[in-house]
């Protein structure tokens, strides 16, 4: 063979391998947009029809491959998700694991048009491929960075809320050894809910909202139980230090039984840690630490974390939630102060909420409603802050949370404090999926007999009506209240009733009939 005949067969071969791709090539600009997309949605097929087979085999034994992995884990693998939403760390890696496979997708798609697309095109048509692969890349992005968002958003919320237990200091948080399992040995778990409000006019804060909730760790059930703010001589455990400066509790015998509001309950959280600093030991929330003690004495429960949030904080929380619906059964005010009888310096209400059923709420209009108290008893403003953070539980559903989640997740770091450690969060997120499916009741403290004033409560009562509520005799069930003739309307319907049924001191309501629509008993 001559030496130009073989320089002739060296040149064809080339020619033959480009010409085995072309036949793969589509022959018109449409076409080729329409398999493109096809490649985007089902990664890998773009390859196959372009003639990297192999290529596109393993791209779309990939994509089946992560799509499975993710459905068996998340049906399967509750546990694992959970550890995962709560642990920083991990939660950085999936934020990088989020990112490079939005950009393998995009590399996908852009090398699978290049080789679908025809060889020769118009410059329109080379333009309009161009726009709609830019598009596909767009449209693959946008998804992408709202995820790997929401996910920073979760981890900085985790890292700022929820510190380790080796970064914060607590005086009165249990001690858990099994973190898998730390309600192993704990029937009920007994959580401290306050609103503290450090607004414009105050010296210091006060916790105008003190509640505990009390879960029942295997179902779920939980029973809210509130106190009122101007409670005096609040008790301390004999063996707690405070106990000494405050035996007969937390009141000044000097003056008399007479109303003494730096000794009410809402001033223990500014003035014990004032007046007797770090006397429970190392905490990050002295004033949190106080009423954990003082208000388990109080009840005869043992706490074992808080949750705290500012009450301005909660309009924020509800904005991001889009808002709450609630029954509102007789005027609120919506500001006001009332500066005592016979007083003439009274602050009147700048408007009011009007009674109706179902009605949508803004954050400003739900802290109004959940704090409302000129002319207003606190019985009545204590059930409606109940009733709000029932609304909230009810408004929390999938669909809020992933539109919504870094909204969300932006106002409780900003306002939520507590000494619940990360090593126990994914323990308490199951907790939290148990409640909202469980029964959310009250617990009637009998104010009429044990507090018709704050000035000597009855605790010892009201720690037997309590017992007497969370923990029923065995194979009976807790009291509840008989209904009234009248059904009672539930928040989603739209029937009224003339009547409330009202639990019998140390029974048990359940939030769905006490927040219901019943205007004619305000």
């Amino acid at each position: 063979m001559s030496r130009s005949t073989r320089a002739a067969g060296r040149r064809s071969a080339p020619r033959g391998s480009r010409s085995r791709h072309k036949a793969h090539r589509t022959r018109t600009t449409s076409k080729a947009i329409g398999l493109t997309l096809i490649s985007a949605l089902i990664p890998g097929s773009g390859f196959v029809m372009g003639g990297r087979t192999k290529l596109g085999a393993f791209v779309m034994t990939l994509s089946v491959g992560l799509l499975a992995l993710g459905a068996y884990i998340g049906l399967t693998k509750r546990d694992a998700v959970l550890e995962l939403a709560v642990d920083p760390r991990q939660l950085l890696i999936a934020t990088g694991a989020v990112v490079f496979l939005g950009l393998l997708w995009i590399w996908v798609v852009v090398q699978s048009h290049k080789l679908i697309r025809p060889v020769s095109m118009t410059a329109v048509g080379r333009l309009a491929g161009s726009a709609f692969v830019g598009l596909l890349c767009f449209g693959i992005a946008v998804p992408t960075t709202v995820a790997a968002q929401t996910v920073m958003a979760q981890r900085d919320l985790v890292g700022s809320v929820f510190a380790s237990e080796g970064k914060s200091k607590s005086a009165t948080r249990p001690k858990i050894e099994d973190k898998k399992s730390p309600w192993a040995n704990t029937p009920r778990l007994n959580i401290l809910l306050l609103g503290a409000d450090d607004g414009a006019g105050r010296e210091g804060t006060r916790t105008d909202t003190v509640m505990v909730a009390s879960i029942d760790t295997k179902n779920g059930d939980t029973k809210l139980i509130s106190l009122s703010r101007n409670w005096m001589r609040m008790p301390f455990p004999e063996d707690s230090p405070l106990h000494e400066f405050y035996p007969e509790g937390f009141w000044d015998p000097s003056l008399g039984n007479v109303e003494q509001p730096d000794y009410y309950l809402d001033a223990m959280y500014r003035n014990i840690p004032a007046a007797h600093p770090g006397v429970l030991g190392a905490s990050d929330n002295e004033g949190a630490d106080v009423l954990k003690v003082s208000v388990g004495a109080a009840l005869g429960l043992d706490i074992d974390y808080y949750m705290q949030v500012n009450l301005k904080g909660f309009e924020q929380i509800v904005d991001a939630l889009g808002g709450i619906t609630v029954n509102i059964n007789y005027k609120v005010p919506i500001g006001g102060d009332y500066r005592g009888p016979g007083s003439g310096d009274d602050v009147l209400p700048k408007d009011y909420l009007l009674p109706g059923a179902n009605q949508k709420l803004n954050g400003h209009d739900a802290l109004w409603f959940a704090r409302g108290r000129y002319g207003l008893s606190d019985g009545s403003r204590q059930e409606r802050q109940r009733c709000a953070i029932h609304a909230i539980v009810n408004s929390a559903n999938p669909a809020n949370l992933v539109t919504k989640y870094q909204q969300i997740a932006a106002a409780s770091k900003k306002l939520l404090q507590t000494d619940i450690p990360q090593e126990i969060l994914p323990a308490f997120i199951d907790l939290g999926l148990k409640v909202k499916s469980a029964k959310v009741s009250n617990v009637d403290l009998d104010k009429d007999k044990n507090f018709p004033s704050g000035k000597n409560p009855n605790y010892e009562a009201m720690r037997e009506l309590v017992q007497k509520a969370i923990e029923p005799k065995a194979g009976t069930e807790p009291t509840t209240t008989t209904p009234s003739t009248t059904p009672t309307k539930k928040p989603t319907t739209g029937k009224t009733t003339t009547a409330t049924p009202k639990p019998s001191p140390g029974g048990t309501e359940d939030l769905s009939d006490a927040c219901a629509y019943h205007p004619a008993n305000p």
